[in-house]
């Protein structure tokens, strides 16, 4: 175990993000080069998790497109970390505004504020999102590639 944002050894999974920022990602780390490895391989992983396919799911419409930013060259690891984000579009942030202050029952928002000292971005949960699982999906794509 790394610090907060980072878990494994020989498989390093580092998370960022939040729930109404620009995006949430992933950085995989120690991944040999030569792997056969595509957008797809990991979009068709995510599309399991997508918002909106269940009654007891998120209300949000996100496409959950995966974007593989380095790491991967003419369809092959190549070694390096791979970078993968899904960019976060259906976005209402004004609506945490009235409760920035007072934390909702069952949500991570009061241990987010002590933890990080009222500098948390509580919009939608934050860092602590549900939305945050999909970096840890196309991670599992990866180590499900791996296996």
């Amino acid at each position: 175990m790394l610090n907060g944002n980072s878990i494994g050894r020989a498989l390093v999974l580092t998370c960022f993000g939040e729930s109404h920022g620009t995006c949430i990602g992933a950085v995989i780390d120690g991944c040999p080069a030569g792997l056969p490895l595509a957008e797809k391989d990991i979009q068709v992983e995510v599309d399991k998790r997508r918002p909106g396919l269940t009654a007891v799911s998120t209300a949000r419409k996100e496409e959950d497109r995966v974007k593989i930013l380095s790491g991967i060259y003419e369809g092959y690891t190549t070694g390096a970390p791979i970078c993968m984000i899904i960019r976060n579009r259906d976005v209402r942030s004004e609506i945490y505004e009235q409760i920035k202050r007072k934390p909702r029952p069952g949500h991570a928002d009061y241990m987010s504020f002590i933890k990080y000292g009222g500098y948390n971005d509580y919009r939608g949960g934050g860092r602590f999102s549900g939305c945050v699982t999909a970096a840890y999906v196309m991670a599992g794509a990866i180590a499900k590639k791996l296996l």
